[in-house]
Parts: structure tokens; sequence; C-alpha cells
């Protein structure tokens, strides 16, 4: 089980990369002007009293983030792993007030449990037209969480951070379409493949964390969609 001086050390950790106005690199350059804002709430902390099974130095065992699987039969990303989140509304307090709600509409957290520690620079989607403001977030007394919305949402889950760091577990993802090909960085965790925007989150944060340990990209799996 993670002692307080692990969780304290990663929280700090956080606090420091917010206050450096992290950025992360974008899944491809925005290409329209009327892109709608969006926030997803990027939610560390001790989820449950499980280890994970890669022991790595950098982080405690039992440090997590919190994931949910899209439903297959949503228009964007459909089946994609990701982090809370949506579209802001107009009664949102901006992306911290629109990634909390969307959070616990979809989750079913508790708001109050979670510490907002800062955004980090708004990233482009144009997949889906949207430009995404990451918030930040340690959940200091974590909550019952599952799905709400099953039009929304096919699951939720704790993903050990460590395991999202062992090198088994790292991949690039590659898409071909239309003659072009994508590729970027993709995690193996909980028979789910992370790619797409939330790979490129964590694998971003990760590296600005200095905790990221040495992968081989010549390692493929297919996006799946």
């Amino acid at each position: 089980m993670v002692t307080v001086a692990g969780a304290t050390a990663a929280r700090a950790a956080l606090e420091r990369l917010v206050a450096t106005g992290a950025r992360v690199r974008p899944v491809r350059p925005a290409t329209r002007d009327d892109a709608r804002p969006a926030a997803v709430l990027v939610l560390f902390g001790v989820l449950d009293a499980v280890p994970a099974h890669h022991h790595d130095s950098a982080v405690a065992d039992d440090l997590d983030v919190l994931l949910v699987g899209r439903a297959a039969t949503l228009s964007h990303h459909a089946g994609q792993v990701a982090f809370p989140g949506g579209r802001l509304d107009p009664d949102d307090d901006g992306p911290v007030g629109a990634a909390l709600r969307e959070a616990a509409e979809e989750t079913g957290l508790d708001p109050t449990g979670v510490d907002v520690l800062g955004t980090l620079a708004a990233v482009p989607v144009p997949v889906s037209n949207h430009v995404v403001t990451p918030v930040l977030a340690w959940w200091r007394s974590p909550s019952t969480v599952a799905v709400v919305d099953h039009g929304e949402s096919a699951t939720v889950f704790r993903a050990p951070v460590a395991d999202l760091l062992d090198p088994a577990n790292r991949r690039t993802a590659t898409l071909t379409r239309a003659g072009s090909t994508y590729r970027g960085p993709a995690f193996l965790v909980a028979d789910h493949v992370v790619w797409g925007f939330t790979a490129h989150v964590l694998d971003g944060l990760f590296d600005a964390l200095g905790w990221t340990e040495p992968w081989d990209r010549t390692r493929t799996v297919l996006a799946p969609v």
C-alpha cells in the first residue's frame, strides 16, 4: 500500500508541473478556427489498496489515474479509453467546472473530494473539432465510481501509473486511413489499448515529470477503432 510520503511526493511533482505552465504535445495541429472548447479531468490519487504489477522507482505502487472506456455507439472516439470530460456548457465555470461536472456525470464521483491543481495548455483535437484543456487534479478523498450513463461510457476503472510506465506495456499505435498512417504513443492496461488524445496527454505528462522509463518505440499495436 502506498505510503503518505509516496502520495505526497507524487502530488508535489504534479503541482510543480502545473506551476511551470507545462504544455502537452498536440495530437495534430489545429486546422479549423471554429474548434469547440472542451475539458478533461486528469485525476491522480491513491484510488484503492491494490498495488501495481510493475514496481517502478519513479512512482509509488498505488498511484493511479482514473480512466473511462467510451461507449461504442458514440459518434466520436467510440470505444476509446479516455479521461472523464466533455464539451464546455454555458453555465460551466470554465474548463475546471466543465471537467468536474462531466466527471461527476460520467462516473458518479464526488467533486468535493477532488483538489484541482491547475490546468495545462489546451490541446487541439481536429478529428472531433475540439480544443481540449486538461485539468490536472488530485483525488484527496476518493468516492465510489461506476458507469452512470451507458450511452456515454462502457466502463470506469483505475489504472496504476507504474503499470502504464512499464516498458512491457508501451507501444506505438498505428492507424492507416486514406493512404495516411497515424503513429502515436499507446499503453496496454486492463485489457485496453490507450491511444490517441489520452495517450498523448499521459505520454507528455510522464515525460515532463521525468517518470518515463526507456521503451521500445518500434513495438507497434493497431489502434482499435
